[in-house]
């Protein structure tokens, strides 16, 4: 009986380029007996197949449901094409053809094969600080342009060694195709400042109290041992950091679990492929040392993927903690060395009045070998690892620059002859109520493509001042960069300019519009302007942006409205205030201001942010409220100041009227004597928040609302605010004022729902003031409890670091 036979042509599309694609596609057409071959090109992964239909049909399915588990699968193509014959399968050249374009993968955290064949004393690659296979190591930092070969990248400078050479030709090794493969013979190699084997004199500095700067993935890294209080303060002097909490680095979950709470969902987030920075609460200090292993390289292995808001991906929590990551217990590892107990408690002055502490796992194999392998002399087993630049600056990346801008803060160098074309500093996240929330996009999740609700000429949007990201748009997706910071730098101007540049060779996308924030004064609308050309520049609103970003991430569609909530520090408003209390009627089109926090002046701009005494006293004002001197707020004001504040109030010389909510929390911080002074952005707000998770209080305060028919609804604070001053007057304990301010918070949110809301409208949330937990956890809750569909942030900040994907929403269905 003849079998019939037949030939297509596939090509997949999406992040299908250094995810281990074709040796996916190879090993699968092997299983099927098909003949054929796979090649990339600009357009993505382009097989030939042939064999029997129904193999056919279940090799496109594998494709389609069954894909590498760091592969993003935009689309799958297939067509018939003429029978070749031939019974043998295999890897063609990356060609230059096609239409379309390919998705870069993210940087990828060490892989468990990796993490063993590291400690392993057998294994060729024993104690390589490069390491990598399909499955892990470097990708969007050492890209200079697409497809995804080795040429292309920053290892072009490393040839391979014969042995290398024959991992990445043999379709059935891990390594097949691997662009960074290396090997001692023939990889990049460390160095260090002083004289010895470099990893054990950096090992010996940081267990000395010295501080370290270390050449990662994206940047350098500066490091020193994170319960060494004296090495804490002197890295906070020497950055100038003032009470800005540091992030700490440890080696495993279990040293994670010894320092913080972790529930399942952290965890997941911890030991996801991202493997970002997480924020999660301390656990408190005790008279017994914690004990961890440390004689073991981290235990991390699964199949999450990062599809965004998939299934199993950082992206994709809903609730559950079900993300298809598997954490292996240490006893799964190595353990030829006794367990170690250490102090592993991070000293106060980490994050000095933050309930929280920033906790990452050590994602490349150079960290591993920095904390030590069995055999190993004991080191500091939980490491402070912050950006290595001044505060305010963007991180270092290139080698020279950071000899000369690390220079005076760093004791000594750990570096690599691995360029880095791309820097990305560290993603940050939180968990709420058990679904991921992102403070900050880079590293493991930039340059991972957006799906976009409505489909887009080719845009770049220039995003905020603060927390920058620009973003490029083309049809249904959207790229946002890494993060780059806030315009108020020269080099962070530099850095923004080479990541637009970037971004835009990576994608191919050719922008032939511009959008940018409506603030006349903003550094990146005036970057806009000065670089379009003859295209057109278009503004959006600031708080506008942010409705339009949550809503493109739960994909409404072009005609949708929603209820907005956005309440954040500062934003420009059409009426020349800054606004940040805002209740919008808003669609992608536009928005109808329904209602405002009512204004207080701002006077002096930066310095009352810097001083929340300042707009705790204008708030005062503004509500008729007299400046005791039993007020905290009012005491910590000079009485020379507190005269000029007056008459600047009474004359509006200077000031500028703001609705903003995160100056309203700034207020109710020093007016509750808990901080009247801030070192960085929030600070009065987190303190406030920290004191007071776990309160439960009764006796709420409540904001008036005053509705008017014909201008926006007034939310007077002035009730709340004579509320805290009786209850610090009276000795309420500040973490109970903070409960019941944010009590109050929640359920002004709820009110304005009531009041504003279509039953088939969602209620949205953004704005940078919902980073905190405990109002986003709460407002969620009384919506939800009363029957409204609330849409938040799941994907991208709430603050201005995903305000580029909303401009380009915003200016997508006008």
């Amino acid at each position: 009986m003849t079998v019939h036979r037949s030939r297509r042509k596939v090509v997949v599309r999406g992040v299908v380029q250094g995810v281990g694609f074709r040796p996916f596609v190879y090993t699968t057409a092997a299983e099927l007996a098909l003949a054929g071959r796979v090649s990339n090109d600009s357009s993505g992964v382009l097989i030939e197949i042939e064999g029997t239909p129904a193999d056919l049909d279940e090799f496109v399915r594998r494709v389609r449901e069954r894909p590498p588990p760091l592969a993003v699968v935009e689309s799958v193509e297939q067509h018939t094409i003429p029978l070749r014959g031939g019974t043998g399968f295999h890897i063609a050249d990356t060609t230059r053809d096609g239409a379309g374009r390919t998705l870069a993968s993210p940087d990828v955290a060490l892989c468990a094969d990796c993490a063993r064949e590291l400690a392993d004393p057998e294994n060729r690659r024993h104690r390589h600080p490069f390491i990598n296979c399909t499955n892990c190591g470097p990708r969007f930092t050492i890209i200079a342009t697409l497809p995804y070969d080795r040429p292309h990248t920053s290892m072009a400078a490393f040839p391979m060694c014969a042995d290398c050479a024959r991992e990445y030709a043999d379709p059935t090794d891990r390594r097949f195709h691997a662009q960074p493969i290396a090997c001692p013979h023939c990889g990049p190699t460390l160095a260090y400042t002083g004289p010895g084997d470099p990893l054990t004199a950096a090992r010996n500095l940081l267990r000395d109290g010295g501080i370290l700067a270390v050449k990662g993935i994206g940047g350098y890294h500066l490091a020193c041992d994170a319960t060494n209080e004296s090495a804490v303060a002197e890295l906070r002097r020497r950055k100038r950091r003032g009470d800005k909490p540091f992030a700490v680095m440890v080696p495993d979950l279990d040293t994670a679990r010894a320092i913080v709470e972790v529930d399942a969902a952290a965890a997941a987030l911890l030991a996801s492929p991202a493997r970002p920075i997480v924020l999660l609460a301390r656990r408190a200090a005790s008279g017994q040392r914690s004990r961890v292993r440390s004689d073991v390289p981290i235990g991390i292995e699964g199949d999450a993927g990062l599809v965004p808001g998939g299934s199993g991906t950082p992206d994709g929590f809903e609730g559950s903690n079900d993300v298809g990551l598997t954490v292996l217990a240490d006893e799964a590892l190595p353990t030829d060395r006794a367990s170690l107990a250490v102090n592993v408690l991070p000293a106060a002055s980490v994050a000095p009045g933050n309930p929280d502490l920033g906790v990452m796992i050590a994602y490349a194999p150079l960290h591993l070998l920095l904390f030590g392998l069995p055999g190993d002399p004991p080191g500091p087993q939980v490491l402070v690892m912050t950006s290595g630049n001044l505060g305010g600056e963007p991180i270092c990346y290139d080698d020279n620059d950071a000899r000369t801008r690390l220079t005076g803060l760093a004791d000594g160098w750990l570096s690599h002859n691995r360029r880095i074309l791309v820097p990305c500093d560290d993603s940050v996240v939180r968990v709420v109520d058990g679904i991921e929330l992102p403070v900050r996009r880079s590293r493991g999740y930039a340059p991972l493509p957006l799906a976009l609700p409505i489909p887009m000429p080719p845009t770049l949007a220039v995003g905020a001042d603060l927390k920058n990201t620009c973003a490029v748009a083309d049809g249904r997706y959207a790229w946002l960069s890494q993060h780059i910071g806030d315009m108020d730098d020269l080099a962070t101007l530099r850095a923004f300019d080479d990541a637009e540049h970037h971004l835009e060779q990576l994608t191919g996308v050719q922008p032939i519009q511009l959008v940018a924030d409506a603030h006349p004064r903003y550094r990146s609308t005036a970057w806009a302007q000065r670089n379009a050309g003859d295209r057109p520049v278009r503004l959006v609103q600031h708080h506008h942006a942010h409705i339009a970003s949550v809503m493109g991430e739960h994909g409404l569609g072009a005609a949708a409205t929603v209820l907005g909530i956005a309440f954040d520090g500062t934003g420009f408003g059409p009426d020349g205030a800054v606004w940040g209390g805002e209740v919008l009627s808003a669609g992608y089109k536009g928005f109808r201001r329904l209602a405002h926090l009512k204004y207080a002046p701002l006077a002096g701009g930066d310095v009352s942010v810097q001083r929340p005494y300042r707009m705790a006293l204008a708030h005062l004002w503004a509500a008729g409220i007299d400046w005791s001197e039993s007020i905290p707020s009012v005491r910590a004001c000079p009485a020379d100041e507190r005269a000029v504040l007056n008459h600047q109030f009474e004359t509006g010389l200077g000031c500028v009227p703001t609705s903003s909510m995160g100056r309203l929390f700034d207020a109710v911080s020093s007016l509750a004597g808990v901080r009247h002074v801030v070192d960085y952005e929030a600070q009065a707000a987190i303190e406030l928040e920290g004191l007071a998770r776990g309160v439960s209080d009764d006796a709420g305060y409540r904001f008036a609302v005053h509705a008017d028919e014909t201008t926006p609804a007034l939310l007077d604070p002035a009730p709340v605010l004579a509320a805290v001053i009786a209850d610090a007057a009276q000795g309420v304990p500040a973490a109970v004022v903070g409960a019941r301010f944010h009590d109050a918070v929640a359920y002004l949110i709820l009110q304005l729902a009531v009041a504003y809301s279509a039953p088939s409208s969602p209620v949205a949330l953004s704005g940078g003031v919902f980073q905190n937990a405990l109002l986003l956890a709460r407002s969620r809750a009384l919506l939800q409890d009363n029957g409204f569909h609330v849409i938040t942030h799941r994907r991208l900040p709430p603050n201005d670091g995903g305000l580029a994907f909303g401009q380009l929403l915003a200016v997508s269905a006008g």
